[in-house]
């Protein structure tokens, strides 16, 4: 939802009109887009049930992983307030914009006669999987091997992936059964939808985009990003777009900000596995072991278990942890200021699960990472950190558990080792981002004109 945002204070700050369609609990959200932009519309219905979603809950990341399929399911639900909306206004939107998770809204757009745009916040490899998988629907020769691999050899770099890492949505699928062709239909409407915006930046992936204009039959592929919040600057001088982004944390900004002012620069590894991924215990185990013998300073974003997790086994920072690197280390529980953190002189290493938010956010702040890619487009965006050399493999898979004295070893190595050639490199992508939304950059070119697309767009629709 936040790069969502960040695009439409983009749109809005060039005078598109914007109407956002929102559910009662995800309203605080928008509070900063809102105040920042009074003039845009909410359109808020009514969450729907489902039997897989606790009453309340009206977002993923208060779900496990699997919780990804039962909002698609949901979700749809509001297909029909959404035209009855739409054909009750007496000035309707002239477009739709969603992400990939709500192909339905290709389905109502046609009927209104209007253009549907996905804006896809993964990168343009991972959605070049995705729509390969779905269109393609490869099946396992032994489905008993979790191993066996995949290849996508129509793909720039022929990508492969074993079973295990493809899409936890697309192993899912069960021929014939309702809800998994429901959302075999939804990404087919993605691929059938009048065009594609991303938050990504042509330098990162361009041989991507170019196989994605020539795959889809059509140019009408944007990139915008990196998308930021409204109030940061391209000059990365201004965090007060980053502050109450998203939840609230266990220790302000302030506090942590004050902490890594006392760091020396590049001292300190940041740990943080997005909004969606709980680690078992014997995971957070392992991990806060080699935090712990490695010697470095840290902040820990730790993420506790959710509704749908036993609580017993998910997110418990072991009772011993925080006495022991009292001093050297933060601990955040739930929301950490990822971007400010990220910003700051003290950081030297990311150890992330490589979503794409957090890939482009510490590309933005020039921050090497460790990467533990555990499962949706993670491993797809590992790929693109590793074809950059800005990253380095540190462990695998969503259930693994990783050997702590490997991860002592390469946590240590992170700050204190031979990382200057990945600390250039990661520096010179940020520069090549930043500069790629300055006023005659590649990410700068492609909003202007998706946004002059849209007014043409406007124009031809007939009421």
């Amino acid at each position: 939802m936040l790069p969502l945002f960040d695009f439409t204070h983009q749109l809005v700050t060039n005078e598109i009109a914007i109407t956002i369609l929102v559910t009662p609990k995800n309203l605080p959200i928008l509070n900063p887009l809102l105040s920042k932009h009074p003039l845009i519309n909410t359109l808020v219905l009514p969450f729907p049930s489902h039997p897989s979603i606790p009453a309340g809950v009206e977002n993923v990341k208060d779900l496990p992983a699997g919780g990804f399929r039962s909002m698609m399911y949901t979700l749809r639900k509001l297909r029909d307030p959404i035209l009855d909306w739409f054909n009750n206004h007496p000035s309707p939107p002239s477009a739709i914009i969603s992400d990939m998770f709500l192909g339905f809204t290709h389905e109502i757009a046609t009927q209104l006669g209007i253009r549907r745009y996905v804006f896809s916040t993964s990168g343009a490899l991972a959605l070049s999987v995705v729509y390969s998988l779905w269109r393609e629907m490869p099946k396992r020769k032994n489905t008993n091997d979790e191993n066996e691999i995949f290849h996508l050899p129509n793909i720039p770099n022929s990508p492969k992936y074993p079973w295990w890492q493809l899409s936890p949505i697309f192993r899912s699928y069960v021929k014939g059964d309702p809800n998994s062709e429901f959302i075999r239909e939804c990404y087919l409407a993605d691929i059938a939808s009048y065009g594609v915006v991303f938050n990504t930046f042509t330098e990162l992936e361009n041989v991507y985009l170019d196989y994605l204009k020539k795959d889809l039959g059509h140019d009408r592929v944007w990139s915008v990003g990196p998308v930021l919040p409204p109030n940061e600057d391209v000059n990365n001088n201004n965090n007060s777009g980053s502050l109450n982004r998203g939840g609230s944390s266990s220790v302000l900004a302030s506090e942590i900000l004050g902490w890594l002012d006392t760091c020396e620069d590049h001292s300190v590894v940041y740990v943080c596995f997005g909004s969606q991924a709980v680690l078992t215990n014997k995971q957070m185990e392992e991990l806060a072991i080699a935090l712990e013998k490695s010697g470095v300073k840290f902040i820990w974003s730790a993420k506790g278990a959710t509704k749908g997790h036993v609580s017993n086994d998910y997110g418990a920072i072991p009772s011993w942890f925080e006495e022991k690197v009292a001093g050297r280390g933060l601990v955040v529980r739930d929301w950490a200021p990822q971007v400010l953190i990220l910003k700051h002189r003290a950081v030297g290493a990311f150890l992330t699960h490589c979503g794409w938010n957090s890939t482009l956010e510490s590309l933005v702040a020039g921050v090497p990472m460790l990467t533990w890619p555990m499962g949706a487009d993670q491993f797809a965006n590992a790929n693109i950190l590793d074809e950059h050399k800005v990253a380095i493999r540190a462990c695998e898979g969503v259930n693994t558990i990783p050997n702590s004295d490997e991860l002592t070893k390469l946590l240590a190595e992170a700050v204190q080792g031979n990382v200057e050639e990945r600390r250039a490199r990661a520096s010179e992508l940020r520069k090549v981002a930043l500069n790629g939304i300055k006023e005659g950059g590649n990410s700068f070119k492609d909003l202007a004109a998706f946004v002059q697309h849209l007014r043409e767009e406007a124009t031809k629709i007939k009421r």
